[in-house]
Order: structure tokens, then sequence, then C-alpha cells
């Protein structure tokens, strides 16, 4: 006779029991599910994009930005150490993907040379083996002139931060819109995949990433205004001219220098004026950033400064009294979703680089309805149809696998849910072969037992 012992039946009964209570939410949806008592579990299955619509996106991270940044940076290295070794030089700036620099005197070729290779970091190539190569390439074009520029290893290797970096930002600023299950994955070399299912506001999504959301504070420049830069005044040498993000657009000429970096941000939230009631951007530097600020706040109080978002002037208030604290407030136009995006861009951080979107796909919550009833029916059918066969063929043996067949179902969705695992169509594929695997190992089990009865043994034995 067949003997269980009853630690076993004990553990057998309670992985069931488990199965049930973890699958009993999936019958509810998600208002009713908060009404359950206390002690249920409250988790579902969550259905991805194919299931319950969302937003589907391929963005590319810009090469050419990458570049241009380096190569702007290295600017300011090339005029110090020429500088410092005493070179005379004529800085021509960056073009396309290399920057130029002219040396006056034919005599201090070689030196500059070696003053321009000193500036290229080593890159690693190969992590095992610690093999490494030159970051720059500078190139003697004659006259004086050479070009510097990246190599392909230094380049594939910026772009590969850049990549890595920008999914780990990416996936900061859409977590904080709330969404489940978001899917962000790297494709190819400088391409990210991202799939949020059951975002209802796509157009949101595109200008959550389509930022680069790089944030400083910059001093105006009071010797000549915006307005007279945009009828054609000289700005100066270090000084530029940007436009307010508001409509109709107003000038302002600022000054290159960085007063403080917006990397300083620990923090950002929304508030609300408290004299007027608009929604503002609260926000707080580290120490070291809070220092620099009150030093320079203290140094210009009465002096109009610039809170520059991606080269566009978002608040330009005047200094009214030092600002010690390590906090601010940026105040301007906003409505509480805008300052609200604003305050998750500053919080995730900026990108590298800005991000080109590629390919947009939206799936409406029908489609995915559609596909939900589609699955459901086709699982459905197929599970009554195996069920009938299994008990017309094998009878009162069939229906204890029906029963099986049941609580097998009844475990998947439990397990699943327990995890919060998102279910997909080629999900809803793979139950339904696993009912059609289970259902074999029955057929194999019953055909055994029938060919021992007929050698003369009980089934029970």
């Amino acid at each position: 006779m067949l003997y269980f012992s009853k630690p076993k039946i004990f553990l057998i009964l309670a992985c069931l029991f488990a199965g049930i209570i973890f699958s009993f939410p999936n019958l509810y949806n998600e208002e009713s599910v908060n009404d359950l008592p206390d002690f249920f579990p409250k988790n579902q299955l969550n259905l991805g994009l194919d299931l319950q619509g969302g937003s589907h996106l391929l963005l590319e991270v810009e090469v050419e930005a990458i570049v241009k940044e380096r190569l702007e940076n290295l600017l300011s290295d090339i005029c110090l150490n020429l500088r410092e070794a005493r070179i005379g030089y004529s800085l021509i700036g960056v073009k396309d993907d290399y920057a130029t620099v002219v040396i006056r005197d034919a005599a201090q070729l070689d030196s500059a040379r070696d003053v321009l290779n000193e500036l290229s970091m080593p890159i690693t190539t190969n992590l095992f083996s610690g093999a490494s190569t030159k970051e720059l390439e500078v190139e003697d074009i004659g006259n004086g002139r050479f070009n510097i520029k990246l190599t392909e290893a230094a380049l594939q290797n910026r772009v590969l931060k850049s990549v890595e970096q920008s999914i780990e930002i990416v996936r900061r600023r859409i977590d904080e819109l709330g969404t489940t299950e978001p899917s962000i994955q790297r494709q190819g070399t400088s391409r990210i995949l991202v799939q949020v299912p059951g975002l209802d506001d796509p157009e949101r999504l595109k200008a959550l990433l389509g930022q680069t959301a790089k944030m400083n504070f910059h001093l105006l420049d009071r010797n000549v205004s915006g307005y007279d830069a945009v009828a054609g005044a000289r700005v100066p040498s270090g000084s530029k001219l940007v436009f307010s993000e508001t409509s109709p657009a107003e000038p302002y000429v600022i000054r290159k220098r960085v007063m403080v970096s917006g990397e300083r941000l620990v923090d950002a939230s929304v508030g609300f004026d408290p004299q007027t009631g608009e929604p503002e951007v609260d926000f707080r530097f580290d120490s070291a950033g809070g220092r620099k600020f009150g030093d320079v706040t203290k140094a210009n109080v009465g002096n109009p400064f610039a809170i520059v978002l991606d080269d566009k002037v978002i608040s330009a208030p005047v200094i009214r009294s030092p600002i010690l604290g390590g906090s601010g407030r940026i105040t301007g136009s906003f409505s509480v979703e805008t300052a609200n995006d604003l305050a998750i861009l500053l919080r995730a951080g900026a990108l590298p680089a800005p991000l080109n979107i590629l390919e947009e796909r939206t799936v409406g919550p029908g489609l995915g309805a559609d596909s939900v009833d589609a699955g459901t029916r086709a699982s459905i059918i197929g599970f009554i149809a195996v069920m009938v066969f299994i008990l017309i063929s094998y009878a009162m043996f069939g229906l204890f696998a029906n029963i099986a067949l049941i609580l097998n179902m009844v475990l998947i969705v439990g397990v699943l849910s327990l995890l919060q695992a998102t279910l997909t169509l080629p999900g809803i594929a793979g139950i339904v072969l696993t009912i059609g695997m289970a259902v074999d190992a029955n057929v194999l089990i019953f055909e055994r037992i029938r060919e021992e009865i007929r050698n003369g043994k009980s089934a029970l034995m």
C-alpha cells in the first residue's frame, strides 16, 4: 500500500494553502484588494507592456556631445599646461571631433608635443591583463598646428560609461513616477531600451528622459544686458548669451564660470511660496556645496544670479542677503506637475550626455485588454479540453490528475504573485506549456499503471 508520512502530508497541505492565499488577491481589482483583511497578502501579478499597455522608447546616447564635452574640458588643461611650460600658443578651439592648438614658436614644437601627450590619461583595455592605451591622439599637421582627438578605445570607454550612468539615472527618474516593473536595458553600444507598462502619459516620460538636467548657478554679467546682446552688442569673452525657458524667451548674459554646480545637490522637493501659494522647488546642497554657495552669495549681495538648466534660465533672482543654510528655492511659472518634474530631475541627477529618441511605440490599454482576454480565453479553452480528455481516458485517475492540474495552476499564480512577477503574453504561453507538460507526466504514469494492471498487479501496490 502507498504510505505518506504525516510531515509530508502537512508540508503538501501547507504549500497548497499558501498558494491559494497568495493567488486570492488576483480575483479582485486594485481598489478592492485594499479592502481585504490586513492578514491577507495584497500582492498581485503585474501585467507587462503587451497586456497592460504603456510606452516603449529606444534611446541613443549622443556620442558627439560626449566627445565635445571632453574636448572642451581639455582646452583649459591645454592652456594651463602650456603656460606653465612657458610655451606660446594660440588656441583655435574645438571643431567636429578634435581640438586644435597652434604653437607660435617653431623651436618649441617638440616641447609642446610632450606637454600635449602628458594630458592623455591611460585607458584600461583589458581588465585581467591590465593592458592599457592612451586616451588622446596628438597629430602634428604642420605650421605649428596640432590636432588632439580621442582614440577609438577612449571613445568606446566613455560611451560605455555614459550608457551605464544614463541607465541608472533613467531608472531613478522612472522610479519617481511610481510605475511598476519598468524594463530598462542596454541595447547595442550606445542605445537604451525603456519599456514602462501602465504609463498613462507617455509625453511626460519623453519630457523627463529628454532633458539632460544639468543645473548650474551663474552670476549675471552686468556689463551688458541680454537685450543689448541680442541687438548686436559685444558679449565679453568670459560670458555668454542664454535665454529663459518662458514664452516669450527673455535674454540673459551670464558668466561662463559656474558659481555652484548642480552636482552638489542632495535633495529637491516641491514646496509652495508662503506669500503667493505658488508651487516652487526647494533644494538642498551637500556640505561643500552649501559652503561654496554661502561664500558666493555673501560676496555678491545685491547682484543677480541665474539658475540655468540645460542652458535655459529657469530663474534669475537678486541675492538679497547671504544664503548660508545650504538650501534655497526656485520660483517661477510652475504648475504642481512641472515643479514635481523638475524636482524629480534634480534628485535623479544629470545625464552625462543628451538622449535622442530613435523609436517610440505606445501600446494602448485597449489593445492590452484584448491581449489579456485572448490569452485568458485560450488558456481556459486549452485547460478545459485537457481536463475533459484526461477524465474520459482515465476515469477516477483522470479526476485526481485534473485536481492536481488545478492546484498546479494555483501554485504557479501564487508564486508569481508573491514575487510580484510581471506577466506577459509569452508568460501566458509558458503557463499553458506547463499544463501540457504536467498532463504528459500524468499520461506516462497512468499508462504505466495500466501496464502493471495487465500484468496482474494492483495499482495501489
